[in-house]
């Protein structure tokens, strides 16, 4: 037999607590999907070859990538090699 371990607060903060807990990660899931989202479609566009398409998209996943840095979702030096890695598919072409 098994048993799933269900966490239940008890007292007023921790049930405050786990609301906040709750809304932070589906924020920080939010962010961290749409940053990797946007670098899967870029990565496709560069491969593809439509530099244009290309490059309005790479804004995009700069302001992506920016805000997941700047909220803590990633770190800056990932933030850093993320954005260098996609000015390197434009580059290629």
């Amino acid at each position: 037999m098994h048993f799933d371990l269900i966490i239940v607060p008890i007292t007023a903060s921790a049930k405050k607590a786990l609301r906040q807990s709750i809304k932070r990660r589906a924020k920080n899931l939010r962010k961290s999907n749409n940053y990797k989202s946007a670098v899967k479609e870029l990565k496709k566009l560069a491969s593809s070859g439509q530099t244009k398409a290309t490059q309005a998209l790479l804004a995009k996943a700069y302001k992506a990538i920016d805000k997941a840095a700047k909220t803590g979702v990633i770190k800056k030096n990932k933030a850093a090699r993320l954005k260098s890695a996609a000015a390197k598919l434009l580059a290629k072409k």
